[in-house]
C-alpha cells in the first residue's frame, strides 16, 4: 500500500468528513438496524452522523485522509461528544425520523454511555471509517495506528466500541483487548466494548 498522508480536519473538512462516515455505516451490522426509518431510506444517516462530527471539532481530534479515504472522530480526555443543543438536536431527530424505533434509537445510546469506562483519563474513538470505495487496503487502520502514535506520545489509554465483529481482530492487532459486551434491542450484533491501556511516553519513565 502507498504511503497515506494524515492530517487534522478543518471546518471546511466536515463535508468530507461526513461523506467517508456516512458512507461506510450505511452498511454496518448495528447501525443499519439503529437508524433504519420506517420508509426504508437512508439519506437522514447524515444528519445524525453530522452532529457527533461537529461535536467533536473543536478539540481538534477529528482526522481525515488526504485522499478523503478514511476518517476517524476522537473526544480527548475530558471532551463531550456533543453540547447541550447537539444533544437536543439529536432526540429531536430520532423522535422524527426513526418513528417507532426512535425509543429503542434512546436505550441503544444510554447502553454506550452505560458501558463506557470512566475511571480512567483517555481518549474515546467515537468513530472510524473508510469509505467503501476504498475498503480492504488497510487504510482505516493506518489512520487508526498514526492516532494511536499520537496518543502513545502522551501516555494516555484509548476506548472504543467495535459495532462490527468482523473489526474486532483488527482493533486487538493494534492493542485494545475486549473489556464488555452490550446488545441492542432492535437486532444486529453484540457492541464490544474494547480498551487499550497506555503505552509509556518516549521522554517517561515506565509506570
Amino acid at each position: 500500500m502507498s504511503p497515506i498522508h494524515v492530517r487534522r480536519a478543518e471546518d471546511g473538512d466536515v463535508d468530507e468528513v461526513l461523506g467517508i462516515i456516512t458512507a461506510a455505516f450505511a452498511r454496518d451490522p448495528l447501525w443499519s438496524h439503529a437508524l433504519a426509518s420506517p420508509d426504508g431510506t437512508t439519506e437522514h444517516h447524515a444528519r445524525f452522523w453530522r452532529l457527533f462530527i461537529e461535536g467533536a471539532m473543536p478539540y481538534s481530534w477529528v482526522w481525515v485522509t488526504d485522499g478523503g479515504e478514511a476518517a476517524s472522530v476522537w473526544i480527548p480526555p475530558g471532551g463531550t461528544e456533543m453540547n447541550d443543543l447537539q444533544e437536543e438536536e439529536l432526540g429531536r431527530l430520532a423522535r422524527q425520523l426513526l418513528g417507532e424505533k426512535a425509543a429503542r434509537y434512546f436505550e441503544l445510546l444510554h447502553s454506550f454511555e452505560a458501558a463506557h469506562p470512566r475511571a480512567e483519563p483517555h481518549y474515546y474513538l467515537s468513530l472510524l471509517a473508510t469509505h467503501p470505495e476504498h475498503s480492504g487496503r488497510g487504510i482505516g487502520m493506518e489512520l487508526l495506528r498514526t492516532n494511536l502514535a499520537v496518543i502513545d506520545s502522551e501516555g494516555l489509554p484509548a476506548y472504543l466500541e467495535s459495532s462490527n465483529p468482523a473489526n474486532n481482530r483488527r482493533y486487538e492487532s493494534v492493542g485494545f483487548r475486549p473489556i464488555g459486551k452490550f446488545a441492542y434491542a432492535g437486532g444486529g450484533p453484540r457492541v464490544t466494548t474494547m480498551w487499550r491501556e497506555a503505552r509509556s511516553a518516549p521522554d517517561r519513565e515506565p509506570r
